[in-house]
């Protein structure tokens, strides 16, 4: 159980061994366990060389050595950081000699950040953004994380609760207020035209999510099609090695395998999946099974067949863009006609057409929307939420004004819930659970 009152540290900087190794201090007695390593401390947010020694006066190490007095710190707490040598029995010295102090212990997952939440440094978007920030893998993912990282999208949400708040409170006004001369007869004009503007830029906004996700967790494509259309082939060839195995054989892919690639600063998740055909086969069916499933879930399906047979175009459930493509290039002439592209995994034909053919949607996934965009599943599912209930209060106008009241309060509720202002402690453990020990 965590407690506010402990002075939590732990290596900040990545595993071990490595050049520089960080650990962080927070927590109330942070300078003071932090002097009695170092001895005098040094200004403020400035580096100083200190000899750090353990209370019985041996020496650990040599390093930097910054103090962070609360309230002008990462969590809000008093911190410091001790920058040593990276070297794993250097570190383990450091932490056990902080653990002998009283009221010391070695911090949680995201503890610090925790902490930094709790003490209003940041509100739960810029968190979730922190922890996407550390796990980026592409640019685009970066973009992203920093948006949400810098506040554009909190300030976004904010706003948007500062609207609904003023207009909860000049209905408020009518129904408490309506026999006073100074208050409006009628919030109509005041209120509910600018709740119908907002319920566009809600709608608007969450138009956006599907390309969020995609942003964060990849674009997902499916290589699908007949046994020996040379899906694998594709695969390795996209992949720029050896993933799956490829033979004359059909029926050789069972299961569905999975590479990550980055195609001009975005993640796209490249599946490969079993032929699809009838078969009495029980390890085969339960692989094309798997693939019809992986299918449905695809954000884009490559539909294969060798250049002369047409290709599949309709998949249970799926409801993306199919693109055609003819295979096996390098034996058969092209054909324009029936797909949207030939290729040769042999010969590399095609496969750039296929790369650019894969940046477009993206592209076109993209136009005119900017990074303040919802990414995670509980941030559309709030959103949603709240434009439901924001869509009720607008268009029920036969229902009294404290019913339509009640609606803006729910919406403005479900906003407050995404940044973390209201009623999220049932949230904090699993978001936090995804960041490391020194963050």
């Amino acid at each position: 159980m965590q407690n506010l009152n402990d002075t939590i540290f732990a290596l900040s900087s990545g595993g071990l061994p490595a050049g520089v190794g960080v650990v962080r201090i927070s927590g109330p007695e942070a300078l003071v366990v932090t002097k009695a390593l170092v001895g005098s401390l040094p200004e403020c947010r400035q580096a100083a060389l200190k000899t750090i020694r353990t209370r019985n006066g041996i020496i650990i190490d040599r390093g930097l050595v910054l103090v962070f007095p609360a309230p002008a710190s990462f969590t809000g707490e008093d911190c410091a950081e001790l920058h040593v040598h990276g070297g794993k029995a250097v570190v383990a010295a450091l932490l056990k000699e902080l653990s002998e102090f009283q009221g010391c212990r070695l911090a949680e997952h995201g503890e610090f950040s925790r902490r930094a939440l709790e003490n209003g440094k940041m509100d739960l978007v810029e968190v979730e953004g922190l922890a996407d920030l550390i796990a980026a893998e592409t640019e685009m993912q970066r973009r992203l994380a920093v948006e949400h990282t810098a506040g554009g999208l909190s300030n976004l949400y904010e706003g948007w609760a500062d609207r609904l708040t003023r207009a909860r409170a000049l209905v408020e006004a009518e129904l408490d207020f309506a026999d006073e001369e100074d208050v409006p007869g009628s919030v109509s004009d005041l209120v509910w035209a600018d709740m119908a503007k907002l319920q566009s830029e809600l709608s608007a906004h969450l138009a956006g999510a599907d390309f969020g996700e995609i942003v964060r967790d990849g674009l997902k494509v499916v290589i699908a099609g007949a046994p020996n259309a040379g899906k694998s082939s594709l695969m390795n060839a996209l992949a720029r090695r050896e993933v799956a195995i490829v033979t004359d054989i059909a029926g050789t892919t069972r299961d569905v395998l999975h590479v990550d690639l980055n195609i001009e600063g975005y993640a796209v998740k490249l599946y490969d999946t079993a032929g699809l055909r009838d078969t009495d086969e029980v390890i085969e069916r339960e692989g094309i099974k798997r693939a019809l499933k992986t299918a449905a879930e695809a954000d884009i399906i490559l539909s294969l067949a060798e250049i002369g047979i047409a290709p599949q175009t309709d998949f249970a459930e799926f409801t993306g863009k199919v693109f055609r493509v003819g295979t096996k290039a390098d034996i058969h002439p092209m054909d324009t006609g029936n797909y949207d592209l030939c290729i040769s995994a042999a010969t590399g034909a095609g496969l750039t057409d296929l790369h650019q053919l894969l940046v477009s949607d993206l592209q076109t996934r993209s136009a005119a929307l900017s990074l303040a965009l919802p990414s995670r599943l509980r941030h559309r599912t709030l959103l949603m939420d709240s434009l439901q209930t924001l869509s009720q209060a607008v268009n029920s106008n036969s229902a009294g004004l404290d019913i339509r009241a009640e609606f803006l309060r729910q919406a403005a509720h479900s906003l407050g819930r995404i940044t973390g202002k209201v009623d999220v402690e049932d949230l904090l453990d699993v978001i936090f659970s995804e960041f490391c020990i020194g963050k």
